[in-house]
């Protein structure tokens, strides 16, 4: 095993704070030589493949870098640098469509005026709500979680009134935009729940280059949910399908000695 690979195995689980996590990956992700990070990644997917519990803590703190739109261009070096030298696990989990899918058209934008104004009011700009997402208003913040605006969503989800369910609604909202849907899977509080991750997978409109990589994380009752929805799309549903083939074998209860 390379050192990088060695270092991430043995360095992310003993960090407690998530957030650490997430910058100790995201630095090394976007600052080391390509080959060496791609390198590490191919053997840290393989052994989350076989759900290892340290590489999927590893790939945990590194989703929210891998699918954070602000670092495509680099993800795409470290796809075509996995096809071309053959680290099939890496390309598994960096997979996409050949070519981009075109989503839904998505839903109207939300009337955007304080819950006080009239309906003949000024609607806010994008600064009043980003500020407005970031107070205690219980109402204003269910509206704000509707908005489409991803920097609106980001300061919505730091909101310490913000519950788990509310972001579980948000990720399984149909029809979403692509980019709020970007802004659960990198934000670091949220991006470590189980049931916002499913709620993601299995919403068509999360893109797949958020899926894909995000199944390594799942479970297998979690992966049968996936391949057995026929409304997410097939790409998604095929590598659930492959992780499962890969997973090990769920093993069977022993069986009670016989009395005598």
């Amino acid at each position: 095993m390379g050192a990088l690979a060695e270092r991430w195995l043995k360095g992310v689980p003993a960090l407690k704070d998530v957030g650490l996590r997430v910058q100790l990956l995201a630095s090394d992700i976007a600052s080391l030589d390509l080959a060496e990070v791609a390198e590490a990644l191919e053997e840290t997917c393989m052994l989350a493949e076989q759900a290892e519990p340290r590489a999927r803590e590893v790939l945990s703190a590194a989703v929210p870098t891998l699918t954070d739109p602000a670092h495509d261009a680099l993800v795409a070096q470290l796809r075509e640098s996995a096809q071309e030298t053959g680290r099939l696990a890496l390309a598994r989990f960096l997979r996409r469509r050949a070519k981009p899918a075109a989503f839904p058209e998505p839903p109207p934008a939300p009337d955007h005026r304080h819950p006080g104004q009239s309906q003949v009011g000024k609607p806010l700009t994008l600064g009043e709500r980003k500020a407005l997402a970031r107070g205690r208003d219980r109402f204003v913040l269910d509206r704000l979680l509707r908005d489409p605006h991803p920097a609106v969503i980001k300061n919505v989800l730091s909101n310490a009134r913000i519950t788990e369910d509310d972001v579980v609604r948000l990720a399984a909202r149909r029809p979403t935009f692509p980019d709020v849907q970007a802004e659960i899977a990198r934000h670091v509080r949220w991006s470590i729940r189980p049931r916002v991750r499913l709620a993601l997978v299995q919403n068509p409109f999360t893109p797949p280059s958020i899926s894909v990589p995000l199944l390594s994380l799942l479970v297998r009752p979690e992966l049968d949910q996936v391949v057995a929805a026929t409304d997410i799309p097939a790409i998604v549903r095929g590598a659930a399908l492959d992780l499962l083939d890969r997973r090990p074998p769920v093993p069977l209860p022993e069986e009670p000695p016989e009395t005598q």
